[in-house]
């Protein structure tokens, strides 16, 4: 019986993790549409957890809306939640080599009462907070909420919301925020960082500070078989230390622009990568490059077919015992830098121009725009997902260029 019920849960786990590939893979797109040039980043994970919160409190097509855009509706209900209990607390696990810090939290009007179960479903799958505010002072709330983001992101995730975002009709606010920090199993070296052309898709080229190093990564050549992402194609994975975090690059070859790389992006894919790459000596040229994005998730989720909670129709009444609730405001906003130590730290370097050396084993040149995903090896769960257009820009009028 116990080993029938494993087998049952893991092939949960399995399905889980396909469904929420395919959501992470339906979210890119939709932010990509939405930007034509722009750097993304986001993290699938962190709105997945964000959007079960909303489900403990969820009843009827409000429900039923989140569990099909998930691809929870073919689980039994209410398994899904111990799936992102079980992965939350692997990824913030005291033991790791990494440092993971989700920032989830139901902000809701004064006056109105919690149902007492909900809370402690939310206690118990989320270890999430629930806070009650008063939005007709909406600068007051602002700065409330901006500060326990801070507070709960190593202060990396600033100004999340403005007074603007709240208004004397706001009644439930949900605030999702993600940080990661891990240093990359092999580091590069501070002293190989030079000034390099980054060119970009729309043509032009930028400077900026290129990484180098040559070590044991894991490797592999794709084609789509067809010219659409214009042939071969690169997929670098990069493990952080502990190796069960890693950032894999997805590097179009020099004359292919990304856009026509990304509409082959679909979750099976993320999988064959992950099965295929094999570990063998690479040179690496990565640029150093910070993204942070604010995402508008209200708009962005409706897109993808979550409308109901958004709407005076919404059914919330698993939260209180009115029906009157509905969700005026969700964001998330996701923060990742990427240096010589791996991710968010920073190392000083001098500049001086890199030549191209020669070539002994598979060269990985990341000077234009890549896909990328950082995720759990282990798990397969992924953290962020997204694209570098632009890395950082080291101007020509920048006292460090001066001196190269």
């Amino acid at each position: 019986m116990l080993m029938c019920l494993l087998v049952l849960l893991l092939s949960y786990y399995a399905y889980y993790l396909d469904t929420t590939s395919e959501f992470s893979v339906r979210l890119y797109h939709q932010l990509k549409a939405a930007g034509v040039q722009d750097n993304i980043i986001f993290s699938p994970l962190s709105i997945a957890i964000a959007l079960g919160m909303v489900e403990l409190g969820a009843k009827g097509a409000s429900l039923e809306e989140i569990r099909q855009v998930l691809g929870f509706n073919h689980l039994l209900p209410g398994v899904e939640f111990s799936l992102l209990q079980n992965l939350t607390s692997a990824l913030s696990d005291d033991d790791t080599q990494y440092v993971i810090r989700f920032a989830n939290s139901l902000f809701l009007q004064e006056g109105v009462t919690f149902n007492p179960e909900f809370l402690h479903l939310m206690r118990k799958y989320f270890r999430a907070d629930v806070e009650t505010v008063d939005f007709t002072e909406s600068a007051a709330v602002a700065e409330q909420i901006n500060s326990w983001v801070e507070n709960h992101t190593e202060s990396k995730i600033r100004e999340l919301l403005s007074a603007d975002d709240f208004s004397s009709v706001t009644r439930l606010t949900l605030v999702n925020a993600v940080y990661f920090r891990g240093s990359w199993k092999n580091q590069f070296r501070p002293e190989n960082t030079r000034t390099f052309s980054f060119s970009k898709d729309d043509g032009s080229e930028v400077q900026t500070l290129m990484m180098y190093q040559q070590g044991d990564f894991y490797y592999g050549e794709f084609s789509d078989g067809s010219q659409e992402a214009g042939g071969v194609y690169q997929v670098l994975e990069m493990p952080y230390e502990g190796e069960d975090m890693s950032m894999m690059i997805v590097l179009p070859r020099q004359e292919v622009p990304l856009a026509s790389l990304e509409p082959i992006i679909k979750a099976p894919l993320l999988e064959e990568w992950a099965n295929n790459v094999k570990r063998q000596k690479v040179e690496v040229y990565l640029p150093r490059f910070k993204v942070e994005q604010k995402i508008d998730l209200r708009s962005t989720l409706q897109e993808l077919g979550i409308k109901n909670i958004f709407t005076s129709d919404a059914d919330l009444s698993a939260m209180t015992d009115g029906k009157d609730l509905y969700i005026g405001k969700a964001v998330q906003k996701a923060y990742l830098e990427v240096t010589e130590e791996g991710a968010e730290g920073a190392v000083g370097s001098g500049m001086i121009a890199l030549t191209r050396t020669l070539v002994l084993y598979p060269q990985v040149m990341a000077d234009h725009p890549f896909f990328f995903i950082i995720r759990n090896r282990r798990t397969g769960s992924i953290l962020f997902m997204g694209r570098v257009m632009t890395p950082e820009v080291i101007e020509p009028n920048d006292q460090d260029f001066d001196s190269m």
